[in-house]
């Protein structure tokens, strides 16, 4: 079933075109991969997506309905989640707290029930402590709860900021350079991870990433992007020996092959 489209979307800042006309079609449950070098345009196409940043051109639909000028929280309601290349933890608050308040656009609640401290608040609040708890216990996290997230290494912190991403329980869910940051080890939790989450919650995965090894043993399609245009996109396979890849971005792909 056909989830995602992304048709012919472009972004300009001062002049310059970050995106022009990228397009792509993500599939339920499907993990692919945006790849190509820095300033590629790959962060940019995650921000028209989500509604972080306005399209200039083009259109968006997911699940059929247009959004490509939603906001970021009706585009998260609808069920499009998202992590970004920087942490963005609140420190003041528990690991548990923290992926409580990822939820709050569906509270189902307003201020005069919570200063009621009505049933219906005591209903939704149980519930969702009930699934942030079983969030952190799905990434292996439960043991930190009442800590705060400045005491987690980092690695965990990356783990948590999934564990927030998950929480409102998408259909689509944007990883932007996960294994940013991470030692070998952590790089394959992550991929075992990314794997989990795909088959047991059957949420449809795309991630923008530099590590090659992650992008061609997880992702069944690669779009690959250089200077704001997708110039190649297939399996890991036909990515590896497309000549536009090997000069704009790859390399030698034996090395991580």
């Amino acid at each position: 079933m056909e989830l995602l489209r992304v048709d012919s979307i472009s972004k300009s800042f001062g002049g310059v075109e970050a995106v022009k006309e990228f397009s792509m079609v993500q599939a339920d449950a499907e993990i692919t991969a945006i790849i190509g070098p820095n300033g590629a345009g790959k962060t940019t196409t995650f921000n028209l997506v989500s509604g972080v940043q306005s399209v200039d051109r083009g259109y968006v639909t997911f699940l059929g309905a247009d959004i490509t000028r939603m906001p970021p929280h009706r585009i998260q309601a609808l069920g499009v989640s998202r992590t970004f290349q920087n942490i963005r933890l609140f420190d003041g608050l528990s690991v548990l707290d923290n992926v409580k308040i990822s939820d709050a656009s569906r509270l189902g609640y307003n201020m005069f029930d919570e200063l009621l401290s009505s049933p219906r608040v005591r209903r939704r609040e149980k519930e969702i402590q009930e699934r942030a708890v079983a969030q952190l216990a799905f990434l292996g996290l439960d043991r930190y709860a009442g800590d705060k997230p400045s005491s987690l290494s980092y690695g965990l912190r990356r783990r948590l900021e999934l564990a927030r991403a998950l929480m409102p329980e998408p259909k689509l869910l944007l990883l932007d350079e996960p294994a940013a940051g991470l030692n070998a080890s952590e790089i394959r939790e992550l991929m075992d991870t990314i794997q989990q989450i795909q088959l047991e919650k059957k949420i449809s995965v795309i991630i923008v990433e530099h590590h090659m090894e992650l992008v061609m043993n997880l992702c069944s399609t690669i779009h690959v992007m250089d200077f704001g245009r997708k110039i190649a996109a297939g399996t890991p396979r036909e990515v590896r020996a497309d000549a536009k890849v090997l000069e704009a971005y790859l390399g030698d792909m034996e090395e991580v092959c």
